[in-house]
């Protein structure tokens, strides 16, 4: 039961979210101070020489959705994560004429870049929404009759097993069968402007779990590789999405009858705690039965932190609601002018509302540190990657930028390597000049930028180097010449947001699947 102040809490908010207003303690102990027993009776030997190094279960964080699309897989983390091992990895690839599925928005400003320059003229202002369209349906064909629509690769059974959009209930039951048949059943339609491939998810659903047939989900593959010579280190990465679309539509519904239900969990976008523990347990459940000689499980992140939500003051701009707080009084799209912004007029989550998706967070939280803490007493070596305390140390305007809001929450600020160390969290903005801010986050405000997938890997290393493995430090110098984005800076990003927030608004917050 939530004991805080009603101007604190959202009236909506179920009974079993504790929402606090008290910022939670990253974990830097992967073992949670438990040494690991002895296996008990009931826990298989782990694999004597498994031949998978790493196999990654999760979302579009682990799948390596760049601004927007899946398209560079071989700068994802666990890509980045196995070269540091000195390994291989096999991962999916994505072609089409701005790069990826299912929309590339940094492969869209640099056509709309090499069509009408690197500034706009009044006439080729009015130009962009018909180049727009044209490029956006290009792609769109692509995808849905061009060659993008030719069946998966069967001959590779894949060890980042990661599916944008995915959460523990897909994970667990949403099969390749299932999305090659709502591929076959929804025909083709132009969508969004003719922006977004129909049936987007299913294909890069099915272009991942078709190599291990129709009856098998996301967790059933990494059992498979288990099966099939064993996994040195498996990373179940998921969570994020029985959240994040509160932030992204910004609005918040609750999980209630139906959340475990493929055909009807649309409806909500965040999971009550009850009901996630619920689910993370049949999780916890499958992955007990996979060969493995380690399971590293990852804390789910704090959305709200996401610049896809920008906390906005429209009485006193730059103000958090309270001095001291965490939380601004409002989050809007991140391309709407704090200045401009009004309750009334533009969609929004309120500070109740970001603090009582963040408490249930830290509730899922709880959850998955218990799992870990459970199977190391008995016997089973679990580690935890604390992604959620990784993200928090990198909140800029919750509080690098707001020392009264850091001291009174006792943040713990990360140290960002050195050739990273201009980045930040702010949502990304560029034009002729170059970067203006930004740069750990993609054009989506969702997902990382390659700089920001290798923190990821860095920080994921390290935990396997406390479990004994031989690993290269990532190189943030070479992985940052790697990273288009913030190497060379789109110069019509800052005009081009501008222009067309409306279709922006859209293409961000569509359904998924």
């Amino acid at each position: 039961m939530s004991q805080l102040p009603p101007e604190y809490l959202d009236t909506r908010t179920p009974p079993d979210v504790v929402v606090t207003d008290v910022q939670r303690k990253s974990i830097q102990d992967s073992t949670l101070g438990v040494e690991l027993a002895p296996p008990q009776a009931d826990v298989p030997p782990p694999p004597a020489s498994p031949v998978h190094p790493v196999v990654a279960v999760g979302d579009s964080l682990t799948h390596g959705m760049l601004s927007g699309a899946v398209w560079r897989t071989d700068l994802s983390w666990p890509a980045i994560v196995v070269r540091s091992l000195g390994a291989r990895i096999v991962i999916p690839t994505y072609g089409g004429p701005l790069g990826g599925l299912p929309f590339n928005i940094e492969g869209l400003l640099r056509a709309l870049q090499e069509r009408l320059g690197e500034g706009l003229n009044p006439f080729e202002a009015l130009a962009l929404p018909v180049v727009l369209q044209q490029l956006a349906d290009e792609n769109e064909d692509w995808w849905e009759s061009g060659r993008g629509s030719r069946p998966p690769r069967m001959d590779l059974r894949y060890e980042n097993l990661g599916i944008y959009g995915w959460d523990v209930r897909d994970c667990l039951s949403y099969t390749g069968g299932r999305a090659a048949t709502r591929i076959g059943a929804r025909p083709a339609h132009d969508d969004l402007l003719g922006a977004v491939p129909s049936n987007d998810n299913d294909i890069a659903a099915w272009s991942v779990l078709a190599p291990f047939g129709v009856a098998s989900a996301q967790i059933d593959c990494a059992a498979w590789h288990g099966r099939n010579g064993g996994i040195d280190t498996l990373v179940i990465a998921l969570g994020a999405n029985n959240a994040l679309r509160s932030v992204v539509d910004k609005k918040v519904m609750w999980t209630d009858t139906g959340f475990d239900d493929l055909d009807r969990k649309g409806m909500y976008n965040v999971w009550r705690p009850s009901h996630f523990a619920t689910e993370f347990g049949q999780l916890v459940h499958a992955v007990e039965a996979i060969s493995a000689r380690r399971v590293v499980l990852a804390t789910v992140p704090h959305v709200t932190i996401a610049p896809i939500a920008k906390g906005v003051n429209s009485e006193a701009p730059g103000k958090k609601w309270r001095a001291g707080s965490r939380y601004f009084p409002y989050y809007t799209d991140p391309w709407i002018d704090e200045d401009n912004f009004r309750p009334t007029k533009h969609r929004h989550l309120t500070h109740q509302q970001a603090r009582a998706v963040d408490s249930a967070i830290d509730q899922y939280n709880e959850t998955i540190v218990e799992a870990v803490r459970q199977a190391r007493r008995r016997g089973r070596d679990w580690l935890l990657f604390d992604l959620c305390g990784l993200l928090d140390g990198l909140a800029y305007r919750r509080f690098v930028t707001d020392a009264e809001a850091a001291s009174r929450n006792g943040w713990r600020p990360y140290e960002l390597p050195a050739p990273l160390a201009d980045l930040d969290t702010r949502f990304f903005r560029s034009n002729q000049t170059g970067r203006l801010q930004g740069g750990l986050f993609g054009l989506d405000g969702v997902h990382p930028t390659t700089s920001g997938y290798g923190i990821i890997a860095a920080e994921l290393l390290k935990i396997l180097t406390v479990a004994g493995l031989a690993v290269e430090p990532v190189d943030f110098a070479a992985l940052r010449r790697l990273d288009t984005l913030n190497e060379d800076p789109p110069a019509l990003t800052t005009t081009a947001f501008d222009l067309a927030a409306p279709f922006l608004t859209r293409l961000i917050s569509r359904p998924r699947g």
